[in-house]
């Protein structure tokens, strides 16, 4: 079999989760399956840091620039195998004109692990519903591949006429995360990560955990919220830490619970549910809404809970604050399903079937 020559045109450089955890972190396992992969980004990290600190306007003012150097890399004539395109080239750019710039990349697979299309479709503008709601459909049709994170993202996939679909989850590289010895703390520890974005779902729970800390003398510590959330829960004073790669392993290292709260929304069923795997792979329990990916990650009493409602997530936390057995052994479980699935062992080589495949034809 030939070395395959991939063209990535990722959306982010490394700073971007999505772009990390779905295609750069499996580079060097690719590698030695025989498939070479030249990262295209579209986003340098400056756009993401002026992003996430809350400056939306600089971000924007400085993302069309770079839209110009992706139609040069997308009209290059060198040889490659197939494009491996995550979500689509252009963002907020009309199907046709993408359409025309994706020949030169063709055959292309293209990846996808959150509902990019509701971005579009259900818009507030109606100008963007009517001139790119169906624009992902569209992308999804004319890939040889669509690789998904979950349930939800196929089923969009199948409806658009996709004619190849495969769901490849969103996992860790678990020899990164330690397993936690949930030793009898007098303040045990409930964790959340996330970023500014996601930092919404949090603040809808903050009563429930504030209540549950406060009764019974646990901490509560977040990673990547901005510093202001500290300031919402009250009498409760949660701990907040930057989010770092290098850090984050380390960091939920130090918590006893794992929590991922999620709006039911169209948005959230897309969501592919990296925290949770995240927190398992450290051998923490988790409390997670009954959402999307989570309902499939999350075996009910097993791995932890799916709560749905405040009286469920009150009682799902007390439960496992006051037993120490109960969390080593919803968390041993987890980590135990991190290790058989939810890894980049095991998954590296159904990715690497796909791109081959698409890739030698």
């Amino acid at each position: 079999m030939k070395r395959l020559k991939v063209l990535l045109f990722s959306r982010y450089s490394r700073l971007g989760p999505s772009t990390r955890l779905r295609s750069l972190q499996y580079l060097p396992l690719l590698r030695d399956r025989g498939i070479d992969v030249e990262v295209h980004a579209l986003f340098p990290d400056a756009y993401l840091e002026k992003l996430y600190g809350n400056r939306p306007a600089a971000a924007r003012c400085i993302a069309w620039q770079y839209y110009a150097r992706r139609i040069r890399q997308t009209l290059r004539r060198d040889t490659h195998d197939l494009a491996w395109i995550e979500g689509e080239l252009f963002p907020y750019l009309p199907h046709w004109l993408e359409s025309v710039l994706a020949r030169s990349a063709k055959p292309y697979i293209v990846d996808y692990d959150d509902a990019l299309f509701h971005k579009y479709d259900l818009s507030a503008n109606p100008l963007v519903r009517r001139l790119l709601g169906r624009k992902i459909d569209q992308v999804m049709r004319e890939a040889a591949c669509v690789i998904v994170g979950n349930r939800y993202l196929a089923t969009r996939a199948s409806q658009a006429g996709a004619t190849r679909i495969e769901i490849i989850p969103t996992v860790v590289d678990e020899k990164r995360y330690a397993v936690v010895n949930h030793a009898d703390a007098a303040q045990p520890v409930i964790g959340w990560v996330g970023s500014p974005a996601t930092e919404e779902y949090l603040l809808d729970n903050r009563d429930v955990l504030e209540q549950v800390c406060t009764r019974h003398h646990a901490r509560l510590l977040l990673v990547g919220p901005r510093t202001e959330v500290a300031g919402q829960f009250g009498s409760l004073v949660p701990e907040i830490v930057p989010w770092s790669e290098d850090s984050e392993a380390a960091t939920i290292a130090r918590m006893d619970i794992g929590i991922m709260p999620l709006r039911d929304g169209p948005w959230e069923r897309g969501k592919c549910g990296y925290k949770i795997i995240q927190y398992m792979a450290c051998g923490l329990p988790v409390v997670a809404s009954t959402v999307g990916a989570n309902i499939d990650i999350v075996r009910h009493g097993e791995n932890g809970f799916l709560a749905a409602g405040t009286t469920a997530w009150r009682d799902d936390l007390e439960r496992l604050i006051l037993s120490r057995s109960l969390r080593t052994r919803m968390g041993l479980a987890g980590r135990t399903r991190v290790e058989n699935e939810y890894n980049v062992t095991v998954q590296v080589s159904r990715l690497a079937d796909v791109l081959h495949g698409v890739g030698q034809h």
